[in-house]
């Protein structure tokens, strides 16, 4: 987490959670020419664009007061979504027992995609449980996150049709 997501983060995380929603993660990137502040937010109920624009207005003008980012950026609140990237240790600790998809730097026997059940981490490796157990260095992981189970919400949604 760079030092401009961790101080927007402690500007904005009351805020955030005076409003009802959970602040999942700060990003503060470079896509192009074009420098983008994005705010994740979650919650029980789902997060609508309503939210989000609710979010918006309530941190604008506090963003714009502690004058953290010299460039011009864009900001974007959005929800995490349901498949999320896990970038914290409490991302990771709350996926512990879920299947999760590991894209690494470098490959190991020749691959770059790990996809497992979180077993346990720390902060040199990760271990997956699939068929084998993996362990890999956290040094060389581009991304971790969740994968979202298509196929049985699509199962859970036809059952409750067919229900009510």
């Amino acid at each position: 987490m760079s030092n401009i997501e961790e101080k927007v983060e402690k500007l904005i995380i009351n805020d955030v959670q005076n409003l009802g929603y959970e602040l999942y993660d700060v990003v503060y990137e470079k896509e192009g020419k074009d420098f983008y502040l994005r705010i994740y937010i979650d919650s029980h109920k789902g997060i609508s664009i309503e939210d989000c624009e609710l979010v918006n207005n309530a941190i604008t003008d506090k963003l714009d007061e502690a004058n953290y980012i010299n460039d011009m950026y864009f900001l974007e609140v959005s929800s995490c979504g349901l498949e999320r990237v896990l970038r914290k240790e409490k991302h990771l600790q709350a996926q512990i027992g879920n299947e999760v998809e590991v894209k690494l730097y470098s490959p190991i026997s020749k691959k770059k995609t790990y996809i497992g059940k979180l077993k346990e981490f720390n902060c040199q490796q990760i271990v997956l449980l699939g068929n084998d157990e993996v362990k890999l260095e956290r040094n060389n992981i581009a991304q971790i996150k969740t994968i979202y189970n298509w196929e049985n919400q699509e199962r859970n949604d036809k059952k409750n049709e067919s229900n009510g």
